[in-house]
């Protein structure tokens, strides 16, 4: 992921360190060569909506071959021990697992910086605050454009608003939280409107990524294979 924040005004951030540094230089395993790589961990398969774009084909019922809360831990005590720098909860939904909130402490316990990738519909203001508290470092919630076309695209006729009903309970609580959208040929010209989103509800952080053609991703032509058109970019907007 390219920050153009950082390549155009030189607005830092965490992950900054991680990309911009004379220890990235020529690494191959990791994002640093004196740390692990960033993982990203779909930790569940369970999801309660049904994107036409999923590339996990989650659905509502979890895989039978999910780690259980002992083997996950013992999961993030493996990443802890090879020096991974952060770890990013993801699915699925990962809120559909019962034990996310103690595998979070967990993990931030291991000194991991814990992010959560989510479709936000599920984040109450109890949760928001949870997030929080556990020490939860960014939280990135997914919308595919404006209303119509986002609940198109999640299967839901109210993902829009509970998405962003879930953003302004992360702020209200103090969370750190940002939009994700994934660009396809279907919700491009959407764009210039997430960015006014953005600016209307003081979103702090927009990133921007490209289709995954597996799962049900696989069914939709997309301009993302195209020479010059694949790329994901992270802007913040403070």
């Amino acid at each position: 992921m390219l920050n153009l924040s950082k390549l155009l005004i030189d607005s830092s951030h965490y992950g900054d360190k991680l990309r911009y540094s004379k220890h990235s230089k020529g690494t191959k395993k990791g994002t640093r060569d004196d740390m692990g790589p960033i993982v990203v961990w779909n930790c569940t398969k369970a999801c309660n909506l049904s994107c036409k774009h999923c590339y996990a084909n989650a659905d509502s019922s979890e895989a039978e071959d999910e780690l259980s809360t002992e083997e996950a831990k013992e999961f993030i005590d493996d990443l802890a021990d090879y020096n991974v720098p952060v770890l990013l909860f993801s699915g699925g939904e990962p809120l559909m697992r019962d034990d996310l909130d103690e595998l979070i402490g967990y993990a931030v316990d291991k000194d991991l910086r814990v992010t959560i990738s989510t479709n936000g519909t599920l984040i109450t203001e109890e949760r928001g605050e949870r997030f929080k508290d556990l020490g939860v470092s960014y939280v990135g919630i997914s919308l595919d454009g404006l209303e119509e076309t986002n609940d198109r695209f999640r299967g839901s006729e109210d993902a829009f608003e509970r998405a962003l009903r879930g953003i302004r309970n992360c702020q209200d609580a103090g969370q750190k939280v940002g939009l994700r959208f994934t660009m396809t040929d279907y919700n491009r010209k959407e764009i210039p409107d997430i960015f006014d989103l953005v600016l209307e509800e003081d979103i702090p952080r927009v990133c921007f990524y490209h289709l995954v053609h597996k799962g049900r991703g696989e069914e939709l032509n997309d301009a993302a294979d195209r020479p010059g058109e694949k790329r994901s970019d992270g802007i913040h907007l403070r």
